[in-house]
């Protein structure tokens, strides 16, 4: 066994050193997508508050907390230094507008009893990712991925015909974290996650402040209204949003992107198990052989990414 080299770095890293680091980074992305598969459960443990009402919650609690990480880790400087930047506020602004997107559509369906549909749009999203890479970025691609495309294109359709609706909700979470991902991959490594979130969720904060305001003079405003355990769990929304994407980081520096691709099946496996199992949602003829394309085309997908990671090249979209 030979010592590794560190991307970040550029230093020798001794191998039993470089062993902890791929198991810890293992065991950091694994956390963040069991927290990503279980979301829907806490999210419905929330009723009577709205799926809006929650999502402006989420944004002002993560908010909250991201500052306070800031302050105990003394990252205020370095937030300092972003906002100074231009061409990062604008990219953060973008990402914002996305997981806005991406949290509302995903509450919505966790609400109204269709979390397997969001389980699909997070088994579409690696396709998705790829699909964006050869429209955005001008990729190419091999004869296997045009494969897993097309195959994840006809189980699109097999689930609109058979469900008799468009499946909106998934392919609105598969595109609008897809395209999270491709503005992080623009931003790159010049924002940290404690203060790309902390900027995402300050773009946000005027939408949380009139989202909250119409809910109050609406509905009514739940906080506080519901009892003390229903509070302290609404409360925790920011932490909840926080906490795996600060694994997911913490893990993805750590170990090959391959390896990611791999475990960012956990949590819409999990989401599946949850809808199909648990809160016993529909799953006709026509949805498991929509979802078993799908699952196909990942296989493809998979497979070839991992046959083509030694080469240095990964295909497999990661959530971010």
């Amino acid at each position: 066994m030979t010592p590794e080299t560190t991307q970040a770095t550029g230093r020798t890293t001794p191998p039993a050193d470089a062993a902890r680091e791929r198991t810890l980074g293992t065991v950091y992305a694994l956390a963040a997508y069991l927290i990503w598969g279980f979301l829907p459960l806490y999210f419905l443990l929330l009723e009577p508050t709205g799926a809006f009402e929650v999502v402006a919650w989420r944004i002002l609690l993560s908010l909250l907390f991201c500052a306070l990480l800031l302050a105990v880790t003394r990252g205020w400087g370095k937030f300092l230094v972003i906002l100074r930047t231009r061409r990062l506020l604008l990219w953060t602004a973008v990402a914002g507008i996305l997981i806005y997107i991406n949290w509302q559509v995903f509450l919505i369906a966790a609400l109204t009893g269709h979390v397997i549909e969001t389980s699909l749009g997070y088994f579409i999203n690696p396709i998705v990712t790829v699909l964006l890479g050869v429209v955005v970025l001008r990729e190419r691609l091999r004869i296997t991925q045009w494969i897993a495309l097309a195959i994840a294109a006809v189980a699109c359709i097999v689930i609109a015909v058979g469900y008799g609706a468009f499946p909106w909700i998934a392919l609105s979470l598969a595109f609008s974290f897809g395209l999270y991902g491709l503005v992080k991959k623009q931003i790159g490594p010049s924002v940290d996650a404690v203060s790309g979130l902390t900027l995402e969720t300050l773009w946000l904060t005027p939408v949380a402040i009139v989202v909250l305001t119409t809910v109050g003079v609406t509905t009514g405003i739940t906080m506080g209204t519901a009892g003390i355990w229903h509070a302290v769990l609404l409360s925790l929304a920011g932490v909840v949003t926080a906490t795996p994407l600060l694994f997911f980081a913490a893990g993805a520096r750590r170990v090959p992107l391959s390896l990611i691709g791999l475990l960012q099946f956990v949590a819409p496996i999990l989401q599946f198990l949850t809808g199909a199992f648990l809160l016993g949602e529909p799953m006709p003829l026509e949805r498991w052989i929509g979802f078993s394309l799908v699952w196909i085309a990942l296989v493809v997908l998979t497979v070839d990414s991992i046959r083509h990671a030694r080469r240095g090249v990964s295909d497999v979209g990661a959530v971010t």
